[in-house]
């Protein structure tokens, strides 16, 4: 059964990232409570690979808005 990415926290999806190996992967998802075959690993391992944060953008994504800036709009 795939992953529904909308249901993973931040600190999963963080997790997920620092993974190196789709071994590691599906140990991590299985100590999240999450069942994950050995080709659903690798596909998700290719899918990270094409997609890197710098280290600013994974500490924003690890740690929530933290360094984001919000606007005041004036009427």
């Amino acid at each position: 059964m795939p992953i529904n990415k909308n249901e993973l926290t931040k600190e999963q999806i963080a997790k997920a990232m620092s993974c190196k190996t789709a071994e590691e992967l599906m140990e991590l998802a299985k100590a999240e409570g999450i069942e994950l075959t050995k080709e659903e690993a690798e596909a998700y391992m290719a899918e990270l690979e094409d997609f890197e944060l710098d280290e600013a953008t994974m500490k924003n994504v690890a740690g929530g808005l933290q360094g984001m800036q919000c606007q005041t709009l004036k009427y």
